[in-house]
């Protein structure tokens, strides 16, 4: 009878805590268990300390790692992009995203006549009124323009006869990123570690390399981003 009210009450006690997990509030919940998890933590510390087998355990992990850090830098190259990951280049003009995900270049224009507008808004010819406005006023802006239209209308140098080609070197200085601006061209969150640096640009470039569709200006960018980040 005694094993039989036992059982009743540890039933009872798992319909409770399975009533108040599903009903939890999803930020309260995550600090309880947050919490449980240190106190447990700290509670087995304290046996292991007081049963004198904590160093058992502490002995072989600090042989591990080592092992497990070169691990995670071998395959952090192989992880795809994370969900809804973009990278981002802002010049005078426009304000260019490629989606980790798709591959997709969008962007915006900042400046000028078609201020405000997408680029994915402007037709062809609206594009390349864009382009010559960008030209007359910021050449850094102009060649990112180009590699938009390198994407979105490959033959669009034959409607400019005599334009200036993408491939050209970028002008001195231009590829010249600050360190918050590296972290968004390649799409990273301020603080990512060489690892995942490396991987970003990795990915990248196999991307956005002129061999794979696109342009020396943002090949440039994006090597001169991974440049500033592990140089630091």
């Amino acid at each position: 009878m005694l094993y039989l009210l036992g059982g009743f009450a540890i039933l009872c006690g798992l319909l409770l805590l399975g009533y108040l997990f599903v009903n939890a509030e999803p930020a309260r919940l995550a600090r309880i268990l947050k919490w449980t998890g240190i106190i447990a933590a700290g509670l087995a510390v304290v046996a292991l300390t007081v049963s004198g087998r904590l160093s058992l355990i502490l002995m072989p992990l600090a042989f591990a790692l080592p092992a497990l850090r070169r691990l995670r830098t071998m395959f952090s190259g192989f992880r795809g992009p994370s969900a809804g990951t973009n990278s981002t280049v802002e010049t005078a003009f426009v304000r260019m995203s490629l989606d980790h995900d798709t591959g997709r270049m969008t962007g915006t224009v900042l400046r000028g006549r078609f201020a405000g507008l997408r680029l994915e808004e402007l037709g062809r010819a609206d594009l390349l009124s864009l382009l010559r406005e960008c030209r007359a006023e910021d050449e850094e802006s102009a060649r990112l323009v180009e590699a938009y239209l390198d994407r979105a209308h490959p033959d669009w140098r034959e409607d400019v006869g005599g334009a200036r080609s993408g491939s050209a070197p970028p002008p001195s200085g231009s590829a010249d990123v600050t360190v918050d601006e590296a972290y968004a061209i390649l799409g990273l969150a301020p603080g990512a570690d060489a690892a995942a640096v490396k991987a970003a640009h990795h990915r990248l470039m196999k991307q956005l390399h002129p061999d794979h569709g696109g342009t020396d200006y943002l090949a440039t960018k994006i090597n001169r981003a991974r440049d500033v980040l592990l140089n630091r």
